[in-house]
């Protein structure tokens, strides 16, 4: 090796001095001209030489930088420190947040265990003037809650002690990775000026300061005066508060999108505005969120009574859960969730998946939501972009769930107080929308309950869909069996191509066989008059199947029917039966043409009564047949398929 060595020092020796001489000689030569740059007679390509020293030098250096890195390195170097790579992540520390970095934005001040609707009680008032009585009924009118009760409740008001579950007010959350900030976006329209602020002071004093971003306020064109320079002036006070408006009616989805877009937080949490925040709703949010960006979360939402303003408070033990679901008439509805997620949850922290969400109360990261397609901003006011943005979140490998140690307050009305610019036919014209994206051939069903809709969709006039299907497709979404088959199957599928389908009408009355309101089964199925709309007087055949007979395809946990599917009815004595469903048979329209053609009066004990069913093109006749001790048979004329009652709290099967 050490004769290696000098082989290569007398090899290299003589090409070392040589460059060290060259460069030398051209730095004096350079010298001597900057030295001399003050005759104003030099010749003009020494000049040109002198202009261009900077370039020859460095053309030189590189020269001599390449010749060294050439030779052999026969010599390990000691290592470079190398600075360190800026991450990209957060930097944040280890362990849980305490409670002291979780403080609330603002403390809220000394309550009045006495004041009206206290720690969330009901607001109770025994004696009512005449003018009372009046501004209550105003209130009604306008808002449909009880206004006058609202204004009396302290816009500040406390709602008791945490009655959560012991491990809900126990959880900590992690330092690492940081829990996200968030803008909390609430969009009114005429909305009261006590449930507006009652809402923004609930987050207020609910929610941790290092998390809460801002408040945004979104008008959508309110014209009560109250909401225009005066709310500006107030909440100045309120620091983070913020408002922005649209100067034209143009509905909760676009003025959601307009929160959004100036919203500055990693999350937006949207509220309706007329809500209250519970002990700790924000963090179990929030820290779902980090732990899985993809979440989108709801809180466990909880009643508001509209008349008293009661909150209904979360309880520690034994609480029945309810999940999202919808019906083929696409409407959100609640139902008990099923025994595997119960299952599943090992206690109140765990999550509940649920197939859909109600949409007015939930928190999603903000970049995951630009991401999944937001809104479609083709849809109108409101209605349908709940159940559009349940069926696009799993489809497209989110998931939506519900957080029960999260828990705010909802007042829900029993109607809305606001109208439609366009009318209501927007709410169709936006589950068109989501039904052309996102159901493939079940849109059928569907139609076949909103004749509204189905018209819509074969004169397309829901607007173009070429972005939306766009995202689907960049998205690489699953179909919708696949949502059925595996986030929904408990749900009830109606045939895709059912034999007949329609109503059953009472000719002589115009009265159609109606599921009934809120009819989860075991009610008593009603006659109700035709409104030709679908809903719960559509009913289908099965005659291709197993079961045969006719089925009514919602609600959907109802699974009532006549014939083959178990019809609910109560117990009932014939003539109840025969007075309930079509009333005194002694007039002249209730009476009934039967198979043989002649008219039959409807008798208490033996019967034959026709119904006409209409379907399309189609139609058939079925025969009430006499009451028996096992139930009430029904028979298809052609068919003679026997059908089935509810008695003594039995299905029985004839």
């Amino acid at each position: 090796m050490a004769h290696l060595t000098r082989l290569l020092r007398r090899h290299y020796g003589p090409l070392k001095l040589a460059l060290v001489g060259v460069v030398f000689v051209i730095f004096l030569f350079i010298m001597q001209r900057d030295v001399s740059s003050g005759d104003q007679r030099e010749e003009p390509w020494l000049k040109n030489i002198v202009d261009r020293k900077d370039q020859m030098i460095d053309i030189m250096m590189g020269a001599v930088n390449n010749i060294r890195d050439s030779m052999p390195k026969l010599q390990i170097r000691a290592p470079v420190q190398q600075e360190a790579l800026e991450q990209d992540t957060k930097s944040c520390l280890p362990g849980y947040y305490t409670p002291a970095e979780l403080k609330p934005f603002m403390e809220r001040p000394p309550q009045d265990p006495n004041s009206p609707g206290a720690d969330g009680k009901a607001f109770k008032k025994d004696q009512w003037t005449q003018e009372e009585t009046k501004e209550k009924e105003r209130g009604y009118e306008k808002h449909c809650f009880n206004a006058y009760a609202s204004d009396r409740i302290s816009l500040q008001r406390a709602l008791g002690p945490d009655t959560r579950p012991p491990e809900c007010i126990d959880q900590k959350f992690k330092r690492c990775p940081p829990l996200p900030t968030t803008s909390v976006v609430i969009v009114f329209h005429n909305e009261a000026w006590s449930t507006l602020l009652r809402t923004v002071f609930s987050v207020l004093y609910s929610s941790p300061a290092i998390l809460l971003k801002e408040i945004i306020l979104v008008d959508d064109a309110s014209t009560d005066d109250y909401l225009k320079d005066e709310l500006d002036s107030y909440v100045k006070q309120l620091q983070i508060v913020k408002v922005v408006r649209q100067l034209e009616r143009k509905g909760l989805i676009t003025a959601r999108l307009l929160g959004a877009s100036v919203a500055t937080g990693d999350v937006l949490t949207f509220l309706d505005a007329h809500c209250e925040c519970f002990h700790g709703w924000l963090e179990p949010l929030l820290s779902r969120i980090a732990e899985e960006p993809t979440a989108v979360v709801s809180p466990d939402i909880t009643t508001i009574d509209l008349n008293t303003f009661e909150f209904s408070k979360p309880i520690q033990y034994g609480k029945q859960h309810s999940r999202g679901n919808f019906d083929w008439s696409l409407t959100f509805g609640w139902e008990s969730i099923p025994q595997h997620e119960k299952q599943r949850r090992k206690d109140e922290t765990y999550p509940i998946k649920t197939p859909t969400f109600a949409g007015g109360l939930f928190a999603i990261s903000k970049s995951y939501f630009e991401h999944i397609g937001s809104y479609d901003d083709q849809m109108e006011i409101w209605g349908g972009e709940n159940v559009e943005m349940s069926f696009r979140v799993w489809q497209c490998g989110g998931q939506l769930e519900i957080i029960p140690c999260s828990v705010v307050g909802h007042v829900f009305r029993s109607k809305s107080p606001h109208t439609f610019p366009k009318g209501t036919q927007v709410i169709s014209r936006n589950q068109v929308r989501l039904a052309e994206v996102w159901m493939d051939d079940y849109k059928e069903i569907f139609y076949r309950r909103n004749q509204q809709a189905s018209q819509m969709a074969r004169e397309k006039t829901y607007g173009d869909l070429a972005e939306r299907l766009e995202l689907k497709e960049r998205l690489h979404c699953k179909n919708f069996t696949w949502y059925l088959q595996t986030i929904y199957p408990e749900i009830f599928i109606p045939d895709l191509t059912p034999a007949f389908y329609g109503a059953i009408r009472n000719e002589g009355a115009k009265r159609c066989l109606d599921v009934g309101e809120n009819n989860h089964g075991g009610k008593p199925l009603i006659m109700y008059p035709c409104h030709g709309m679908g809903g719960n007087q559509v009913w289908n055949s099965r005659e291709k199947s197993s079961q045969g007979g006719i089925q009514q395809s919602t609600p959907i946990s109802a699974r009532v029917s006549v014939c083959a599917m178990k019809l609910t009815l109560l117990l009932l004595s014939s003539q109840a039966l025969s007075h309930a469903l079509l009333g005194d048979w002694r007039k002249p329209q209730n009476r009934f043409r039967g198979c043989t053609g002649k008219d039959v009066p409807l008798h208490t004990q033996k019967s034959l009564c026709k119904w006409n069913c209409f379907i399309g093109p189609h139609s058939m006749s079925l025969l009430m047949s006499e009451h028996t001790p096992q139930g009430f048979a029904f028979r298809d004329c052609s068919l003679e398929v026997l059908c089935c009652s509810m008695i003594s709290g039995k299905q029985v099967l004839l």
